[in-house]
């Protein structure tokens, strides 16, 4: 066992690895890439840590007997008429405290609206971003996502195994000729898995009106499988196709 890491160890390890057919390789990043990748990371830590601050501004109200809604929009809207309710139990204290936590959580909606516009001002300077936003479910958000992870799609033999690097599909234990698939694994990449997920619940909410075979394929998953597998299941197709057109430079063609 080799349990020391210095350089010798290092290149003997990739010269071993290099031998080994099946090896995977990650490919660098040029630095348009890591430049949206950065910005996205940014974007993902101020969502998160809104999220986070709503919960607590949520929790820190119920123990006055103040329920509020969970998400954004109407905590935002709320808490202004809350802290000018003078029949409530808040205090002048605690008003000036839910104060400063109502201005934060104006703060985080102003950065992140900031790094979703730049993001919409990168998107158009992409030709793989707008080759893929065409696909239904997928805006500049996913598109640049994408591209930011992947690059040209080499990397990936085909779209399945982009999709199983994402983990859209189930996990396995196979044994003894019997093939048992399981759910879906939490590995991979979960900020592209979630991106293309809610996506494809905006899909399915939109398939009710349409009758082309996608949308008749969407609605019999969703009445099969339930909304869930079926936000999966739409993942997983779109992820495929995010593959074929960037890595065969295709454009996407709707169904009839």
């Amino acid at each position: 066992m080799k349990l020391q890491k210095n350089d010798a160890n290092d290149a003997e390890a990739i010269s071993e690895a290099v031998t080994r057919p099946s090896m995977r390789f990650v490919p660098q990043k040029s630095v348009e890439q890591q430049d949206l990748q950065c910005l996205h990371r940014v974007r993902s830590r101020l969502v998160a840590c809104r999220t986070q601050l709503i919960n607590q501004i949520r929790g820190l109200l119920a123990e006055y007997g103040i329920v509020l809604a969970q998400h954004p929009g109407p905590v935002r809207r709320s808490l202004p008429t809350v802290l000018e309710d003078g029949e409530n139990q808040l205090r002048s204290s605690s008003r000036e405290l839910f104060r400063d936590l109502y201005e934060e959580l104006v703060g985080l909606d102003e950065k992140i609206a900031d790094a979703d516009h730049r993001i919409e001002i990168a998107f158009p300077n992409t030709p793989d971003c707008r080759r893929i936003a065409a696909v239904e479910g997928v805006g500049p958000l996913i598109a640049t996502a994408v591209v930011a992870a992947i690059s040209n799609g080499h990397a990936f033999k085909n779209g399945r195994q982009f999709a199983a690097w994402l983990r859209l599909v189930p996990r396995q234990n196979s044994s003894g000729g019997k093939s048992r698939l399981l759910g879906i694994s939490k590995r991979g990449d979960p900020y592209l898995r979630t991106l293309l997920i809610h996506g494809a619940r905006s899909v399915i909410f939109r398939a009710k009106t349409k009758n082309d075979k996608r949308s008749l394929w969407i609605i019999d998953k969703q009445q099969r499988l339930g909304t869930a597998k079926a936000c999966v299941a739409v993942a997983n197709k779109n992820a495929r196709i995010i593959w074929s057109l960037i890595a065969r430079e295709q454009q996407y063609r709707r169904a009839a």
